[in-house]
């Protein structure tokens, strides 16, 4: 690939003598190349050794034993489930819903921030280099849960988007959370707002995003859903909810609205390509064709959706009609890995049981989930998913020489086929977050203490 054009004096970091799987819309690797990042952006990226007569090189890492593919990233999480994981765990959606419920309805700021950093980390150590958090738990005189799951992924060094969540139907309006666990449609609205202009950075690699996001047609009113839907586009930003999870889901949106999710999501300005939905299990073949015919995204999320006994989202179908798909950890009282790199694995294996059976997905399909679909869900295609000249330098550098994948012979295959791979590398905008599978910018005995108290 052509070197793009860099400013002078910039420092440099070289990356060689590794394999390299770009993602990029041709899926170009290379066994043997290099990577030059030159401060927060990719350089160059080419096959055998990057140029010795580079300038202000800082640092020469020989990849040798390594893949080099771009971060993953993360389209669909709850943080706040990390302090509630292991509880629940032979429930159905909305009977683990109805039982969780009360306990997140105590979240406080402290509890936030302790929860935004075990999940954090979890997902960081593994590969992550752009996360994202749908929180949407909100009680009366919890602090700033916003600020403080922001200042957590800052703090870690990692990209975030969060998707700023909202509840308004309770029991007494017969959804599911608690009454005194959802906010007035008014205040969900103006705090939404609030959070946008105060966090929100549009800019071309922005490291803190917001999205506007009502939790589900479950625990929000239709009022909520098309002022949120007016809201998020007067600001320009993304738009993010549950949708088509269940069989019960399904059943509620018939006896509720008279229709389907999908229907009802168009109905109050929920499709677009501003717009992306978590699970999207119970698809029909007139729901995946209005995703598609509107560039709507879905955050696929496989072992949350197992778990869950959701079933098995039509994730092959979906990329045949052009349906922008990524992977999610979802939160991790349903998937308590809490991490992604197992989700392309688990993605592909789950799909193979699905219609499709062995040509459901292959292993490069299985990683562009995860790096280039993501970005495409999360609006970022133009910065980052993928390994080009120009883009964002979110990297991670796989060792895969070790006992767990050394005799496996394709590289790619190796990831995602095999054991959950070290992380040797991982870089944000250039900036190492984790070097030798330890977090560089937290401390993992520390968050795991924390989060054992809370």
């Amino acid at each position: 690939m052509a070197a793009s054009a860099t400013p002078d004096h910039v420092e440099r970091i070289v990356i060689e003598n590794c394999s390299i799987a770009t993602v990029d819309a041709d899926d170009t690797e290379y066994a043997s190349g290099h990577v030059v990042v030159a401060g927060d952006r990719i350089e160059s990226v080419g096959a055998g050794r990057a140029p010795e007569n580079l300038a202000d090189v800082v640092r020469r890492i020989d990849g040798t034993g390594h893949l080099v593919t771009p971060g993953l990233i993360n389209t669909h999480h709850h943080f706040y489930q990390w302090i509630t994981r292991g509880l629940a765990t032979d429930h159905n959606l909305f009977d683990w819903l109805v039982a969780l419920y009360p306990t997140w309805a105590h979240i406080d700021e402290q509890m936030a921030r302790v929860a935004a950093q075990g999940s954090l980390a979890m997902m960081a150590r593994g590969g992550v280099t752009t996360a994202m958090d749908h929180h949407y738990v909100y009680p009366k005189g919890s602090g700033d849960l916003s600020g403080a799951i922001i200042g957590a992924a800052r703090d870690m060094g990692v990209r975030f988007t969060l998707a700023r969540g909202s509840m308004d139907r309770s029991v007494k309006d017969g959804g599911l959370p608690p009454d005194f666990a959802v906010e007035t449609l008014d205040g969900a609205l103006a705090a939404t707002e609030e959070t946008v202009r105060t966090h929100h950075d549009a800019s071309f690699g922005a490291m803190t995003q917001v999205a506007v996001a009502p939790c589900s047609p479950f625990s929000v009113s239709t009022e909520l859903m098309k002022q949120g839907a007016e809201l998020a586009r007067r600001l320009g930003v993304r738009l993010h909810t549950h949708g088509s999870e269940t069989v019960e889901e399904e059943k509620f949106c018939h006896e509720l609205f008279g229709m389907g999710p999908t229907d009802y999501f168009e109905s109050t300005g929920w499709l677009g390509e501003d717009v992306w939905m978590a699970h999207c299990v119970h698809m029909n073949d007139s729901d995946i064709a209005a995703f598609a015919r509107t560039g709507t995204g879905v955050a696929h999320c496989p072992s949350s959706n197992a778990r869950l006994a959701a079933g098995i989202a039509r994730v092959p179908d979906m990329l045949r009609a052009g349906v922008p798909v990524g992977l999610g950890v979802d939160g991790t009282a349903s998937n308590e890995s809490g991490e992604l790199h197992t989700e392309l694995r688990n993605a592909l294996l789950i799909n193979r049981l699905g219609a499709h059976r062995e040509a459901a997905l292959n292993a490069r399909q299985a990683l562009r989930l995860g790096t280039a679909g993501g970005a495409r869900v999360l609006g970022r295609a133009a910065e980052i998913g993928s390994l080009e000249p120009g883009k964002l330098a979110d990297l991670v550098l796989w060792k895969i020489d070790g006992i767990g994948h050394s005799s496996i012979a394709d590289p790619v295959t190796a990831i995602v086929f095999g054991a959950a791979a070290p992380v040797t590398l991982s870089l944000v905008g250039g900036k190492p977050v984790v070097e030798n599978g330890r977090l560089l910018h937290a401390d993992e005995d520390a968050i795991a203490r924390d989060a054992r108290q809370e």
